[in-house]
């Protein structure tokens, strides 16, 4: 629990109202009785305007330089912010570190599963990062981190803030372009996490990194054996030990693979950790399988030419009429039209009927609409019972939800829809077999 009238590892003028907190943000609108806030300066405005609607709304205490009620005075708030993690993540032994060009949540929330941790959210930024070490560094039990990057340098950054002892490295492939420009950038920048620590490395990410242990299914150091993937699920084994993943695909089966690795190591019972993974459940958008008279594969919460390859080889796996519903990725730089015809092809030749929106719809599906209104249109008038309809594209979060329908991006609202008319038929077919439809 942050307390501001703890020792504190650095310097500060701590209001006599201010009292400990649950937890911390950077996100006023979040602030309440149990959630203090963090003044950061932002791309835009500085946090200092939100201090008092957080007062408002209860903070326990305010980290800023302004002088306010039960304010942890500070001359810079970040550098005390990211000085409080530092310290207090000293004082946890263990702390897994966790990147790559795709599947980061998955493997952090399988991670986490089998060590039984405490693990990150869903942001990955460092101000995200840092208010997490500063609730959860001194816990008796190991920290499963998400580290994301977009721009050159970043992870040295994120490196010197977490001090991960294990470094893992999950997939490499081109994404955030428009700042990291290549794929050797991408490369070097991930494998800064590697660098002096205790380093693993995903099958699909193994051949950039010679040398370094590598984790998941063939030709690796540390493989799940007997791998089979069905429309219920991923079962395999591990030291063994059977692992049973309901309704997962192979990329989960991975996540799970280096879940194991890590309990192994820390000495954990391998048996209660895989029962540990077969409960686990990602956040909506990251490969959730919504089964009924139609299937709808939920992965629209990002994408980039890697993470829709992965998608694309699950959807493979699945029986009936395989549709592939695909929206623009986004921060893919001068390559981007060359990417998007990439995968459209891929989806070509692993999907029975391909959709695509936004900008590149024509390179994406056979199937192409300007927006995301049309598409829904669409795509609404042809599922039919038996199929299975995999949604995936970029998000653009700090679009507008005209941005978003107009650009083909931020899928979630398609997957909303079909769910809603999915559940809409169920309904009056039940109705219509207990006598009370009309």
């Amino acid at each position: 629990m942050p307390d501001p009238h703890a020792a504190l590892p650095f310097s500060a003028a701590v209001h006599p109202d201010a009292r400990p907190a649950a937890r911390l943000t950077w996100d006023s609108r979040e602030a309440g009785p149990d959630v203090a806030f963090v003044a950061l300066p932002g791309e835009t405005m500085h946090g200092n305007r939100f201090v008092d609607s957080a007062l408002a709304a209860g903070a326990p205490f305010v980290l800023t330089d302004l002088d306010v009620p039960r304010a942890v005075r500070v001359p810079d708030a970040w550098a005390a912010l990211k000085a409080w993690a530092q310290a207090e993540r000293a004082k946890n032994r263990r702390v897994i570190g966790i990147t790559g060009s795709a599947g980061k949540t998955t493997a952090k929330a399988y991670a986490a599963a089998a060590l039984d941790a405490h693990f990150m959210p869903v942001f990955n930024t460092q101000p995200a990062i840092a208010c997490f070490l500063v609730e959860f560094g001194a816990s008796a039990g190991p920290l499963v981190i998400e580290m994301g990057i977009d721009r050159l340098g970043e992870m040295a950054e994120l490196v010197e803030l977490v001090r991960p002892d294990v470094g893992v490295v999950t997939a490499i492939g081109p994404a955030h372009l428009e700042q990291l420009s290549s794929i050797e950038n991408i490369v070097r920048e991930k494998g800064v996490i590697l660098a002096g620590l205790r380093g693993l490395v995903g099958a699909q990410a193994a051949p950039f990194y010679p040398g370094v242990e590598s984790y998941g299914f063939g030709d690796v150091k540390h493989a799940g054996q007997d791998l089979e993937v069905t429309p219920q699920g991923a079962h395999f084994t591990f030291d063994g030990i059977e692992v049973h993943l309901p309704l997962a695909a192979r990329v989960q089966a991975e996540a799970a693979v280096l879940g194991l690795l890590l309990a192994r190591e820390a000495g954990l019972d391998l048996a209660e950790a895989a029962a540990r993974l077969s409960e686990v459940s990602v956040p909506g958008g990251r490969y959730r399988v919504h089964a009924g008279r139609f299937t709808v594969i939920d992965d629209a919460y990002n994408a980039s030419p890697v993470a829709v390859s992965a998608a694309l080889a699950a959807l493979t796996g699945m029986p009936g009429r395989r549709i592939s519903v695909l929206g623009r990725m986004l921060e893919l730089g001068g390559t981007e039209r060359e990417l998007h015809a990439q995968v459209g092809q891929e989806a070509r030749a692993k999907a029975d009927l391909t959709y695509g929106v936004g900008a590149f719809a024509a390179e994406l599906g056979e199937r192409a609409f300007a927006t995301v209104p049309e598409l829904t249109a669409a795509l609404l008038g042809e599922v039919r019972d038996g199929d299975v309809v995999l949604i995936k594209a970029s998000r653009g979060i700090s679009w507008t939800p005209e941005q978003r329908a107009q650009a083909g991006v931020g899928l979630d609202v398609v997957v909303d829809a079909l769910l809603q008319l999915r559940d809409r038929v169920q309904l009056r077919d039940s109705a219509s077999a207990d006598g009370s439809g009309n």
